[in-house]
């Protein structure tokens, strides 16, 4: 796992978003034991309390379970065509808010429609 303290992003984001990714690249599978809060903090060299705070956030967004003094596990994916209303809400949302500040920048619908599709094609 690679955080950076110079970019802007939080530290806890960054581990989210390390982890996301281990995930969806297959890295990291369903079952999957995490570093324990205390071992990854001390491996980055970060506070616990941030480290945690990922963790949670993982938890909340469904990506990881908390079992008590066993530690953090990757949880078992969501169908998303079986998603809530207020799941798909959140990713229309964080979709939204990417094309705002992007036009926000001076950035064209074209520009982002091919921007979106490079990162569809890299992901996927």
């Amino acid at each position: 796992m690679r955080i950076d303290q110079a970019l802007p992003d939080p530290l806890y984001r960054q581990i989210r978003d390390e982890i996301v990714r281990g995930i969806a690249q297959g890295e990291l599978a369903p079952g999957d034991a995490l570093p324990s809060v205390r071992n990854l903090a001390s491996d980055l060299g970060i506070n616990l309390h941030t480290v945690n705070k990922a963790y949670a956030l993982l938890r909340d967004e469904g990506f990881v379970l908390m079992r008590g003094r066993q530690g953090a596990y990757v949880a078992q994916p969501r169908d998303p065509a079986k998603a809530g209303a207020a799941e798909s809400g959140l990713f229309a949302r964080d979709v939204r808010r990417l094309a705002v500040a992007f036009k926000a920048a001076g950035g064209g619908r074209e520009a982002f429609e091919r921007l979106v599709k490079s990162q569809l094609d890299d992901v996927f």
